[in-house]
């Protein structure tokens, strides 16, 4: 490390505490190297020439990034966080030169933010001053996810905005007034939540917090895997050696773990309590859930300085350790914690706790269908029951629900809602950087033109790999899964060898049942499929070659061609061979992962070795665990709950280094159904974003009012019991220069042909045919457009009837309620196909284009509208703009709406459309459903500037989310 880089460096550290100032002056005064210059010529000079993993390159971006997004700092002027003028502010401060402004802007830029919070009113205490004072294991997690785990400075930066969300929301652990706050935190599947609450459970020790509970899925493996990730990045070396030798093969648990050996594990470099600083004392290990404490109740017994104090006096709270606990969510276990808690109930009381929900969903009695897991079932209602005590005992205790299924318990179930309903927040976080989730693997809203889905344009050509829906031909696929999983192996061996970091792990996924003798049969099946492979023998290299050049190497090329990527198939040959030894080695290319111990030979540990093999499994293998390296998913248990589909997508994540080579072997309904739950969440995140901005300096919805909006809108959720409902009512949904797009139509032929038949202004309006482009011509289509009146429009839409009854209720209230200066006319048009092979004559009227979209229910269908054909809507409802032909521009004015109409017929199973008729000939109103994309100008505010209102049905309980009915 040079001397300047040391200078710097040395510079920036102080700045944790302080924050930005003058750099040079800062970095010359801590120099130890009294002959260099440290000016702006010099600084740029060496990040110019820096590689990306340079320290200095890499701390300053940290700093800068975590400036950046500080909400507000009392060095920041009062600047919004992640904005320019916040980045001016800060290069101020720092004192460098413009041309070193300009270095910084392109090598840091400022990063925007996705972070979502609906809240109540909370009462700050989570200050500045507290954080910089109290950051003993923050600041040690940090700097172990930028030394150990890679992480750069822009995930840490939002990974220290997420956690203060959730801290700050909190009660203050030292105030007088008993509170618990309860509150949700949303992210993805396999996105990275763990990280998250790690950093929310040392942020809220430093802060003093003494007693952290975190309850774990329902299996071991996920219990294990949780433990090991606290230990191993929040508790630290020095914690986990408590008393302990580490040779001690008896009572210490990492004895022979290899990141333990290799120093992986976070070192704070002395004992904590050595310098002021709480230990955290572990009441569970990773070989160990909770037990009866055998040496004593005094393990949960709070040490106080000043006995004549209450503990959570900041006196006794900064001086006492905390404990921490990961429990596996099982009756029996919790309920030994809550007996033994119950011996010491005179103190709980006074001591600050923070309960950490992961796989939230979980917890909840009536969250999915009695049919469904029914085993499980019944432990879930008792361990709500265990969590409602636990809340009682602890009165000062923090609920924090962490999942990435939100439909779920805490939404829709009522009989929560007096004990972990979110009644004070819900955060959902943003998309991780290099995540692959389930819109990965769909081609949602895609438009491919003429030359059709290829590799490079279209996520399931490159990705999915259909099944037939029944078992027919189901070896020849599973062979084909084997073939890709070694292909993909052997390219990630080729890619070592090309200087890339080592793949530790490659697993291929197959889940196809629940029931364990299904596991047997199998494993059994692919077991066979292995040996009769000719891996081993020149049989299988025309199979292989074939497989690699029509698949493998052109979705490398097209999905990742900046990887090193074989460029023919004998290159490739000498990595197959050693893939297929790795996955073979120990003689048996599958482990079993269920819970049958017969069946179950094998423990899979990726923390102790690594895992190249084939996996098959059921429930353990489903919900929060993770599958490292998984390559290769085969996919085909059916389920028809939402929160347990996405659940089972082990195949989302990270896939750094290796995106190009995932593939998913599903079947088309199970695929049509992860699409479905894509677009669910979507629209829901979608709303959450639209009301989490204030309005006026005012909350537009608080978390007792989120339940109503998602149940009005997804109507296969689990509605409220028969003798409850919900507190808030929905009443008015606005959305000026927002797209109002509705899928969800009847699918009967005579509500069909009601609906149709409503839409004949619409159809006589738009009667001219047109030519639609850009300026630039940069895209371009033919359509049948005109315009109609507002309350023309309006009366079309009250006419129409949907799937969810009243579903666009509150947009109507909205839209009636707009006035002359709100919107005078709509623009109406019927975007038009290239071929005429679709046209038909609707309601006496056309010819015109009818499009195939398809229905992922019999009343529900996917996206309607098309990118392409929405492109003259910004100018239309800017009321400025040109957007084609003259008669088109001459529509385009002030406080005028776009309203995209598709006469729409289903596809078939097969793929086909259902289309009646040939073309020109008149079809039937019953058998063609008018689908429409709506947007109303931007002037379209309303009365005030809130994008929705509410109503509560019982007045004298404005806060309670769930009431009885009258």
């Amino acid at each position: 490390m040079t001397a300047i880089s040391t200078a710097y460096r040395a510079a920036l550290r102080p700045m944790d505490l302080n924050g930005p100032g003058g750099l040079h002056v800062l970095a010359a005064a801590l120099s130890t190297d009294g002959g260099v210059v440290l000016d702006d010529d010099v600084l740029r000079g060496h990040l110019a020439a820096a590689q990306p993993d340079d320290a200095l390159r890499k701390d300053l971006h940290l700093r800068l990034a975590t400036w950046d997004a500080e909400e507000k700092p009392s060095w920041a002027g009062g600047t919004p966080p992640r904005t320019q003028e916040r980045r001016k502010r800060i290069i101020d401060l720092l004192r460098v030169d413009e041309k070193t402004a300009s270095l910084f802007a392109e090598l840091f830029p400022v990063a925007s933010s996705d972070l979502m919070v609906i809240d109540k009113e909370w009462e700050p205490w989570y200050t500045e001053e507290l954080r910089q004072e109290r950051n003993f294991y923050w600041a040690a997690y940090r700097r172990h996810l930028a030394e150990e785990r890679g992480f750069g400075a822009e995930a840490i930066a939002r990974l220290d905005a997420a956690t203060t969300s959730v801290v700050e929301r909190l009660a203050d652990p030292s105030r007088f007034e008993r509170h618990q706050a309860k509150g949700l935190v949303v992210g993805y599947v396999q996105s990275g939540k763990t990280a998250n609450f790690t950093g929310v459970i040392a942020k809220a020790i430093d802060a003093g917090y003494r007693l952290i509970v975190v309850l774990t899925g329902t299996t071991d493996l996920l219990r294990t895997q949780t433990q090991r990730r606290l230990d191993m990045e929040l508790a630290g070396r020095e914690n986990l050696l408590r008393g302990i030798s580490e040779d001690d093969t008896e009572s210490f648990d990492y004895h022979d773990d290899p990141d333990w050996i290799d120093g992986n594990f976070l070192q704070h470099g002395c004992r904590p309590s050595d310098v002021g600083r709480p230990d955290i004392i572990r009441l569970t290990t990773r070989r160990f859930d909770y037990r009866s404490l055998q040496q004593g109740i005094s393990a949960l017994d709070f040490e106080r300085r000043d006995r004549a104090r209450a503990f959570f006096d900041p006196i006794n709270l900064l001086q006492s350790d905390a404990r921490l606990l990961v429990v596996k969510k099982n009756g029996l276990v919790l309920r030994k914690l809550v007996k033994d808690l119950g011996k010491i109930t005179a103190r709980l009381g006074e001591i600050p706790a923070l309960i950490i929900d992961d796989e939230s969903d979980q917890a909840s009695p009536n969250t999915s269908n009695p049919k469904k897991w029914a085993e499980d079932q019944i432990e879930r209602t008792a361990i709500n029951k265990v969590i409602a005590e636990l809340l009682v005992l602890l009165p000062r205790a923090q609920y924090v629900g962490y999942t990435a299924t939100p439909f779920a318990n805490v939404f829709i179930d009522p009989s929560d809602a007096e004990n972990i309903f979110p009644k004070d927040f819900l955060i959902s976080l943003e998309r991780p950087h290099e995540y692959m989730g389930a819109e990965d693997f769909h081609d949602i809203d895609a438009f491919f033109g003429e030359e059709g889905p290829t590799f490079a344009n279209s996520k399931e050509k490159a990705h999915v790999r259909p099944l037939n829906q029944d078992d027919a031909d189901e070896d020849r696929r599973l062979l084909e899964a084997l073939d890709t999983f070694v292909l993909t192996g052997a390219v990630k061996l080729y890619r070592e060898d090309q200087g890339l970091p080592p793949y530790t792990h490659h697993t291929m996924l197959v889940h196809e049942a629940m029931k364990t003798v299904k596991h047997r049969e199998q494993a059994s099946v692919l077991r066979d499929l292995w040996r009769k492979s000719g891996y081993y023998s020149p049989a299988s290299g025309s199979r292989l070659r074939d497989l690699y050049e029509k698949d493998v190497l052109p979705v490398s090329a097209a999905v990742a061609p900046q990887l090193p990527t074989p460029a023919t198939f004998d290159e490739l040959a000498p990595y197959v061979a050693k893939s297929v030894r790795r996955i073979g080695h120990s003689g048996d290319p599958v482990i079993v992962v269920n819970s049958e111990k017969d069946t179950e030979k094998e423990e899979i540990d990726f923390d102790k070795r690594s895992v190249w093999r084939v996996l098959v499994g059921g429930n353990k293998l489903a919900r929060g665990f993770t599958v490292e390296g998984l390559t290769v998913s085969y996919y085909r248990r059916l389920t028809k709950q939402q929160d347990t589909l996405m659940q089972m997508g082990r195949w989302f994540g990270f896939r750094r280094n290796y995106r190009d080579l995932v593939r998913l072997y599903i079947t088309p309904i199970l695929h049509e159904a992860f699409e479905a739950s894509c677009l669910d969440e979507e629209h829901f995140r979608a709303e959450l974003r639209r009301y989490s901005e204030p309005v006026e300096g005012g909350r537009q919805i608080t978390p007792a009012q989120i339940p109503p909006l998602v149940a009005q809108h997804l109507y296969w959720l689990k509605p409220t019991a028969a003798n409850k409902m919900y507190n808030a009512q929905l009443t008015e949904r606005r959305s000026p220069g927002i797209p109002v797009e509705p899928r969800c139509f009847p699918s009967s032929i005579q509500a069909t042909r009601q609906n149709t038949e409503a839409f004949l202004p619409l159809v006589e309006a738009a009667s001219k045919r047109v030519s639609l482009y850009g300026e630039s011509k940069n895209w371009k289509y033919e359509t049948l457009i005109g315009s109609v009146a507002h309350p023309i429009l309006l009366s079309v839409l009250e006419s129409i009837s949907f799937a969810v009854p009243d579903f666009l209720r509150p947009d109507l209230r909205w839209l009636a309620s707009l006035r002359g200066e709100d919107v005078t006319k709509w623009v109406v048009i019927f975007p038009q196909q290239a071929s005429n092979s679709s046209e038909r004559v609707i309601l006496g009227h056309g010819p015109m284009s009818v499009f195939v979209r398809k229905r992922l229910r019999d009343d529900y269908f996917s996206v309607i509208s098309e990118e392409r054909h929405r492109h003259p809507i910004q100018a239309i409802k800017r009321g400025f703009g040109t957007i084609g032909d003259p008669f088109a521009n001459d529509l385009v004015r002030p406080r005028t709406g776009a309203v995209l109409v598709y006469p729409v017929v289903p596809r078939k199973a097969d793929g086909s459309a259902l289309l009646p008729g040939e073309s020109g000939d008149e079809v039937d109103p019953g058998k063609v459903t008018m689908a429409f994309h709506l947007v109303a100008p931007s002037t379209a505010t309303g009365r005030d500037s809130k994008l929705v209102t509410f109503t509560t049905r019982d007045r004298s309980r404005q806060n309670d989310p769930i009431v009885d009915k009258f």
